[in-house]
């Protein structure tokens, strides 16, 4: 069964969905989120295994450190059997990829119906919109106003393909995408979207300097392809000790400042403290674990 954390997480780690010796494995690796992935990690003759694998692990009644997710197909093929199978009060949602909103109604409905007939609450299995493609990226604002979205992703492999982008190391053409997904996400009042996945597995340096650039972009989260990588992206994710401690300072001087009628203040290093620095601090201190 999920966790009964209210905070979002900070990483969503992928394990194939016909690999069930993985599943339990993946739900302990100190990942926020796992997500039983029913799409690219299958390959076609193994879909139905990976949806009666899927189905098990959700009825088996465990109990897990993690939430479970499973990434569903987007092809009419597969979509609708994939959600037969994984809705469950275990599940705490459904990734869609290449998310579009005709896409996000069609999911939309079909969890409404099997919910229903599931007797679970409406509205019970949430969706992350993978934004994947071009009208993704250009309806992103639609997106996150699609029932059910609590958060967006961003898949960007699939996206510079379509976009037919030649990325360096650094993804530097990508970032005015990734720079749309924060926007639209802010503006709706969504979680901050979840960063797309480092392909080194092995190269721990490389993770945490992307990953770093994807907090100061203004992500929150982070896919993983392996376990090993979940350490790194937790970290990146957390602030510090100094962090907390600084933040906690500053709303300590500004409240001084508001008890003595002032709308701003000075700390002890000259540095000029208003409501908008301050909403800085308490973002750090809601990410605070």
């Amino acid at each position: 069964m999920p966790n009964g954390s209210a905070l979002p997480g900070r990483s969503y780690l992928y394990v194939p969905g016909h690999r069930d010796s993985r599943h339990a494995r993946a739900l302990h690796s100190g990942a926020d989120d796992v997500i039983i992935d029913l799409e690219d990690a299958v390959p076609a003759e193994a879909k139905q295994e990976a949806r009666e694998a899927c189905a098990r692990l959700l009825a088996s009644g465990e109990s897990w450190p993690a939430r479970a997710w499973a990434r569903v197909n987007s092809h009419p093929e597969h979509l609708v059997a994939d959600l037969a199978a994984v809705v469950s009060p275990a599940l705490a949602g459904v990734w869609v990829p290449k998310a579009e909103p005709a896409l996000l109604a069609e999911v939309d409905e079909r969890l409404t119906e099997l919910e229903e007939a599931a007797g679970l609450p409406a509205g019970a299995t949430a969706v992350v919109a993978l934004v994947e493609t071009a009208t993704g990226v250009l309806r992103a604002e639609q997106l996150c106003q699609a029932p059910r979205v609590v958060r967006l992703g961003i898949g960007e492999a699939d996206l510079a393909g379509e976009l037919r982008l030649r990325p360096d190391d650094e993804s530097n053409q990508l970032h005015g995408v990734r720079l749309a997904v924060v926007l639209a996400s802010a503006a709706a009042g969504l979680a901050p979207p979840v960063g797309p996945v480092e392909i080194s597995v092995h190269d721990e340096e490389r993770l945490q300097a992307s990953t770093t650039v994807l907090l100061r972009q203004g992500f929150r989260a982070r896919t993983a392809l392996h376990p090993r990588q979940v350490p790194v992206i937790n970290a990146v994710f957390t602030p510090t000790t100094r962090e907390v401690e600084e933040a906690t300072a500053l709303l300590a001087v500004l409240d001084e400042a508001r008890r003595r009628g002032q709308a701003t203040a000075v700390d002890p290093s000259g540095r000029l403290v208003d409501p908008a620095v301050v909403r800085g601090a308490r973002e750090v201190l809601d990410r605070a674990r």
